[in-house]
């Protein structure tokens, strides 16, 4: 059974001098209100144009992000794959809105696929669909209100974008991820992920499509999903996660006085997560799974499944999944008992990444937070090397 608590094996990419940056970081992202005021100076920082680059790149960006290109990514993804953990390159510029911009970030992801292909250690590429697409329209064919002409047009040019990137994977042989978002969005998120299947799964898993499972309705989701596979003849790629917008979810549907689509606690999402993994590795031979999560008692529950189904841990369909920066004691040690392991390897300037950079800090504050777990391994590692 695989050791989460091997720090060794976990930390083995970090010199002593990385590691006790690391442990100052996450004792710093552990306080809620220097998180909540690093994130108000930040954005008032690049409003002034204040030159804050240095030390957001020296600090939170070392920790989290690859680098500011592809080529800047490259040693990072040479170190991990030394010791099997593959990178799936994420270009993390969020917040986008003209047709110019839009354009840009599909250039920039059909670049990381065409990378990815022409070297080993890169199974996988990611998009956000509002990376490609204003978020207004998104959230306007979601509601089923009709678009007026302009809008027509410019949703035709965002379905051909996304189209260009699934081509794309699909003639350099690549699987792209499709990342989920806001609720009131996800309609036409599923729409264009299942069309995109459709048209381009029916040899091989090309597009992947993510589901946060603390929503209430995404199991029944996923086995539509799969219904509509086996009735089309494609093959089924989901990534499973609990979910990243909670706090914006519960405040929306309490503002706009409509049924919460979250479940009302922890344990409903987890029951949720786990019986979402629990059915698509009852269909593993033909459907791709990519389960993302930090959480070590998952992570043991389907390396125990896989165990007890008889799936070999290199299973081509089944991945473990996590964020460049976090878990380090999951993805190595997963990595070192043969499991296909993925590290979500961020790039992108260091300006632009602040909103990722911002949700991973905020993210590392929570209630039971990452922060706790990471410091106590990081500081079991210390101790470990005799530097305490």
């Amino acid at each position: 059974m695989v050791d989460f608590n091997d720090t060794k094996t976990a930390f083995i990419l970090k010199s002593d001098a990385q590691l006790r940056k690391a442990y100052w970081l996450f004792k710093l992202v552990a306080n809620k209100s220097l998180v909540g005021l690093g994130k108000k100076a930040s954005s008032l920082a690049i409003k002034l144009g204040l030159p804050i680059r240095t030390v957001v790149k020296q600090t939170v960006y070392d920790q989290f992000v690859g680098g500011e290109s592809i080529e800047e990514c490259e040693p990072i993804i040479n170190k991990l794959q030394e010791y099997n953990v593959f990178a799936l390159l994420d270009f993390a510029v969020e917040g986008k809105e003209t047709d110019a911009d839009f354009d840009a970030t599909k250039d920039e992801i059909v670049q990381t696929i065409k990378y990815g292909a022409k070297r080993d250690g890169i199974p996988f590429a990611v998009f956000k669909v509002t990376g490609v697409a204003a978020f207004p329209l998104l959230e306007k064919y979601s509601a089923g209100k009709a678009f007026s002409e302009l809008e027509s047009r410019a949703w035709t040019r965002a379905k051909n974008r996304i189209e260009e990137i699934c081509y794309t994977a699909h003639k350099f042989g690549m699987c792209i991820m499709i990342d989920a978002e806001e609720s009131w969005i996800q309609k036409a998120i599923d729409e264009m992920a299942l069309e995109m299947m459709q048209r381009f799964n029916k040899e091989q898993i090309v597009v992947v499509n993510t589901l946060q499972m603390y929503r209430v309705d995404r199991f029944s989701f996923l086995k539509e999903s799969y219904q509509l596979a086996q009735d089309k003849q494609f093959k089924l790629g989901v990534k499973l996660v609990r979910g990243a917008y909670m706090e914006k979810e519960r405040q929306r549907a309490e503002e706009l006085n409509y049924a919460d689509p979250i479940h009302a606690n922890k344990d409903g999402s987890d029951k949720s997560y786990d019986e979402g993994i629990e059915f698509v590795l009852n269909h593993y031979e033909d459907t791709l799974l990519v389960a993302g999560s930090h959480n070590e008692e998952s992570a043991r529950k389907l390396a125990g499944k896989m165990e007890a189904k008889g799936i070999a841990h290199n299973h081509p369909n089944v991945w473990f999944s996590q964020l460049y920066g976090m878990s380090d004691n999951l993805s190595f040690n997963l990595a070192a008992g043969g499991y296909n392991v993925v590290k979500y390897l961020p790039f992108g300037p260091v300006n632009e990444t602040l909103p990722y950079l911002i949700r991973r800090a905020e993210e590392n504050t929570s209630a039971g937070g990452q922060s706790t777990r990471e410091l106590g391994l990081i500081q079991q590692e210390i101790k470990r090397r005799g530097l305490d």
